[in-house]
């Protein structure tokens, strides 16, 4: 049992104009004999293939190894790493090779890679066939082999463990559908109103005319020599030269508009039509009547998430489960991440956001815009007016010793559950605070804001999360700005965090700012 899903526009003919090398413009066919390089001829079909091709293949491949607490490691050593990020081949670079299977899923719905291994039992090599060229001969209800015509009408049997199959929706699991076949009509009437369009441009924009003659003619061969005649001094060279009748004669030209033949619609619809067969935006393919600013970004993330999306899984599940074995503990993806991103003022908004609210660090915000990280901005931060609960615990069985400080501010005799509570939620509301401060510092010098400006805003801030007045803020504040100005040379992160939290803690105890009496 064979089921084939070769080209039959191939009459065999390899000499240099056989049909084997190209096939002759414009379309003349019925729509069975549409085929995908025949449906290429479109724009839109060449343009929505080109989108989905170029999609896949420059997306980054990545291999990782996956940890008990999900954490993920990437693994550029493995040879399978090498194999769809590095070289697939000797003759293609990994774009090339994924842009060439992609081409082939689109346009036939099936893509082959023959798998070439060492001796090791280790794939070094994935060489694409053409799928036009592939025959699955069943063997058994669940298994077969492929066989591969080759040029000189010879053919060769490549096992199934030898053969990389990647296919689309297939009614049966082993040949996946062919979308230029399943919808071979509307694209067999776009490239009908194409041609209707070459010929019509080629007679130069006039459909003919016809001659009224009063008189008859002798026979059949003096109608059909002077119809010759007509035509030879009215075509080629002689084309819109002046015609010289007789006997009576009158030149009537045929006068059809394409507004009458709805040529126009018909092309728009085409491109819609084919638009819709492979889920792409119509933007996407330079069709903007029905495109706003408003709407082509939102489209595009659609364009990610619901046609892209489907096309990667399809690719991960083929490369799991044919190079990947299930205790090998490895998983792949093709992360999509860059193709989210929005534009600038979304991606700042996001990574501030994230950063704020302690699920990404400064690094990594960093790595996502192609910076390199810096030392220090690995830790996540956390929400100032929240703490976690074990730390609170903590704090609660330890309220002489706060995060951030060295030295316990002065606090009532009361050693009771109360105001170890209190001590330890001061404490912690403390901490925040002095990193919030000594973060919004750091922006604000490299801003080159104002410090007197910076701490006017400050102060409204403290005073709104401790509860203190705006008075006892603004006291707090100046003590820091004098602090920052007389140590701006050689300050760092730990005194600033105990000068700050010493001071803070106490100012959330006592309800007024007090100064310090030792300094740290």
């Amino acid at each position: 049992m064979f089921l084939k899903f070769r080209a039959d526009a191939d009459d065999g003919d390899r000499s240099p104009w056989g049909s084997f090398w190209f096939s002759p413009i414009p379309f003349k066919g019925a729509p069975h004999q549409v085929t995908g390089d025949a449906a290429m001829r479109l724009t839109a079909v060449y343009a929505c293939v080109r989108v989905l091709a170029e999609a896949v293949s420059m997306l980054p491949f990545v291999l990782y190894r996956e940890s008990a607490d999900g954490s993920k490691n990437a693994e550029k050593t493995h040879w399978l790493y090498r194999l769809l990020a590095v070289r697939p081949n000797d003759f293609q670079n990994p774009m090339e090779f994924r842009e060439m299977m992609m081409m082939h899923l689109a346009l036939r719905g099936n893509a082959f890679a023959e798998i070439i291994g060492n001796s090791a039992g280790i794939v070094t090599d994935l060489i694409p066939l053409h799928p036009d060229t592939i025959t699955i001969e069943m063997l058994s209800k669940t298994n077969w082999r492929y066989i591969e015509h080759l040029p000189d009408g010879t053919e060769r049997i490549i096992t199934r463990g030898s053969m990389w199959h990647l296919k689309i929706m297939s009614p049966d699991g082993i040949v996946g559908m062919n979308p230029i076949q399943a919808s071979r009509e509307s694209i067999a009437s776009g490239l009908a109103a194409q041609a209707y369009g070459l010929r019509y441009f080629e007679n130069d924009a006039t459909p003919g005319g016809w001659l009224e003659y009063p008189g008859e003619f002798k026979d059949d061969q003096q109608k059909r020599n002077f119809r010759e005649s007509w035509q030879e001094q009215q075509s080629g060279r002689n084309r819109r030269k002046t015609a010289v009748l007789e006997r009576g004669m009158k030149y009537h030209p045929i006068e059809v508009k394409n507004s009458d033949a709805q040529y126009l619609e018909t092309r728009k619809f085409s491109v819609s039509e084919i638009a819709r067969l492979f889920r792409i935006p119509p933007h996407m393919i330079g069709d903007l009547e029905k495109a706003t600013f408003s709407n082509i970004e939102q489209q595009s993330l659609e364009f990610v998430i619901h046609t892209l999306t489907p096309w990667l899984v399809r690719w991960e599940e083929a490369i799991r489960c044919a190079f990947i074995d299930a205790d090998e503990g490895l998983n792949c993806e093709f992360p999509t991440t860059t193709l989210l991103r929005g534009d600038a003022q979304a991606r700042s908004l996001y990574y501030h956001n994230g950063i704020l609210d302690g699920w990404m660090t400064r690094n990594e915000a960093r790595l996502m815009e192609n910076m390199n990280p810096l030392d220090g901005l690995d830790e996540p931060m956390r929400p100032l007016n929240m703490i976690e609960e074990d730390e609170a615990e903590t704090q609660q069985q330890n309220p002489q010793q706060p995060p951030g400080s060295q030295q316990q501010p002065d606090a009532p005799d009361d050693d009771g559950p109360t105001q170890a509570r209190m001590h330890a939620l001061a404490a912690a509301a403390a901490d925040r605070i002095a990193r919030k401060e000594w973060e919004a510092l750091h922006l604000a010098v490299m801003r080159k804001e104002s410090l007197t400006d910076f701490y006017d805003k400050h102060c409204r801030f403290v005073s709104a999360v401790l509860g203190v007045s705006e008075e006892s803020a603004r006291a707090y504040c100046r003590a820091q700005h004098e602090y920052v100005i007389e140590n701006r040379d050689d300050i760092t992160d730990k005194q600033f965090a105990d000068i700050a939290g010493m001071r803070l803690q106490r100012l959330a105890l006592r309800g007024s700012y007090e100064p310090l009496t030792t300094r740290i």
